[in-house]
């Protein structure tokens, strides 16, 4: 390729530092795709001949048919995805292939071929985020009243249900698919005619291979078109959003399959042994997703760090851009799948979560909103008041709503026996029933508007 310009080949060690094959192979797809957009371009404008356009069209489809059985050696001759694929076309059709490269640059190349993947990568993520989506509604919708203690600080707080706190999850999963969804529209502009960095002399028709390609139009500055990754950094920014939630998620999960908690038993697939203690039942599953997390967060800063110090237009550096979105993509589809295999199959010990519910004086709150709202306390005394009922059940080993009347009359005489309406964890949860509660009715229209969003 550089025959006309350097009079030595490169030493082995460029050779292989400068090749991205081992790891742009895996764009095949998008690649022959562009080739054959921009050569129905170059035809339909009359800048190649038809003939050639036909002989260049059937060799991609060629070059692909055989990628798709054999796969993409690593050929460091080659250099790269782009390079390999031309010559490939040359073997299949001769002198007529050193046409295609006509009005295009790898610069304009890459760019584009790196938008399509990632563009196939974000409607994979938001697929299978929609599929974990589903789960979490449907696990929600199974427990809108089954009882389990909140936790501030990991301290029991107040009592809510389990379809409450997955759907916290569903929020959190419903943000990361927009994010995607924003990505995918703002990324979905064609570099491709941008060429080298400054556009071309030939009379292309940039419209027609943004269309042919399913983007919304070219984009709109040669230099930018070229230089800019945002499209992948705005990609795995989202990424590690969404991986941060997940291992959220995944760390409840550990906590939860814990003997301590008990609160979640995980089905075999997800679980694995010991190589030493038999009794053991590993969450490895949600601790890996956990750790993915921290990879996934890596690949978003390597890209960022290679960026930022970046004149106009393309740089070598540039070619260290698709390592971490590939590797992030990887590790964020494992970790969504997993998740949402965890999500679908745990048995939920609900026995077990309503036992802790009803032992941390989680009704407390409950305690004090009476008093506010029934003898006209105001809150500040009232927070006192009922530390001192907390105090008092505690000393003598019983919960809140099994506080006789008489110890809470003696702690303050304004309260009287009405206030057990309100004391027990089913009461607390049915009375939180402000827009974003935990009552079971909020929880199951949460539920309902949710899927209504989706259809």
């Amino acid at each position: 390729m550089w025959g006309g310009r350097f009079a030595a080949g490169p030493a082995a060690v460029m050779r292989e530092i400068n090749a991205s094959i081992p790891f742009d192979k895996r764009m095949w797809k998008q690649d022959v795709a562009g080739s054959r957009a921009h050569v129905a371009m170059l035809g339909a404008q009359g800048i190649v001949a038809a003939d050639d356009v036909r002989a260049i069209d059937a060799g991609l489809e060629r070059v692909a048919a055989g990628y798709a059985v054999d796969g993409v050696p690593d050929d460091l001759a080659m250099e790269d995805i782009h390079m390999l694929t031309e010559a490939r076309l040359a073997d299949a059709i001769g002198p007529a292939a050193g046409r295609l490269h006509t009005a295009r640059s790898r610069n304009d190349q890459v760019a584009t071929d790196f938008r399509l993947w990632t563009r196939d990568a974000t409607d994979q993520v938001l697929a299978a985020l929609l599929a974990l989506d589903d789960s979490l509604l449907a696990r929600a919708e199974e427990h809108a009243a089954s009882v389990m203690p909140g936790f501030t600080h990991l301290q029991s707080a107040q009592p809510v249900t389990l379809g409450h706190h997955l759907m916290a999850y569903h929020e959190m999963v419903a943000r990361d698919v927009s994010r995607f969804r924003d990505n995918r529209a703002r990324a979905n502009l064609c570099p491709l005619g941008a060429a080298a960095l400054a556009g071309t002399g030939f009379p292309i028709d940039r419209e027609a291979t943004a269309a042919a390609l399913g983007f919304d139009g070219p984009t709109r500055n040669s230099l930018d078109s070229v230089s800019d990754r945002d499209f992948a950094l705005d990609y795995l920014m989202a990424a590690a959003q969404c991986a941060l939630h997940l291992s959220r998620l995944a760390e409840e999960f550990v906590l939860w399959a814990s003997q301590p908690f008990g609160f979640v038993s995980l089905s075999d697939q997800w679980s694995t042994g010991s190589s030493i203690m038999p009794q053991k039942r590993n969450p490895d599953a949600a601790e890996l997703v956990r750790g993915h997390a921290g990879r996934i967060t890596g690949c978003l800063v390597s890209l960022m760090v290679t960026m930022k110090g970046l004149p106009l237009a393309y740089s070598k550096d540039m070619q260290d851009d698709k390592p971490p979105v590939f590797e992030a993509h990887d590790l964020l589809a494992l970790s969504i799948a997993a998740m949402t295999g965890m999500v679908e199959s745990a048995t939920f010990r609900t026995d077990r979560m309503r036992a802790l519910a009803e032992s941390g004086f989680a009704t407390a709150t409950d305690l004090a909103d009476w008093l506010v709202r029934e003898a006209n306390v105001p809150f500040r005394e009232a927070h006192h008041i009922t530390g001192r009922a907390v105090a008092r059940a505690e000393a003598l080993g019983v919960a809140l709503d099994a506080l006789p009347i008489v110890e809470l009359t003696a702690i303050d005489p304004r309260i009287d026996a009405r206030v057990y309406d309100v004391l027990s964890v089913d009461a607390s949860v049915a009375s939180r029933r402000s827009f974003g509660g935990t009552a079971p009715d909020n929880v199951r229209a949460a539920i309902r508007a949710a899927r209504e969003a989706r259809a």
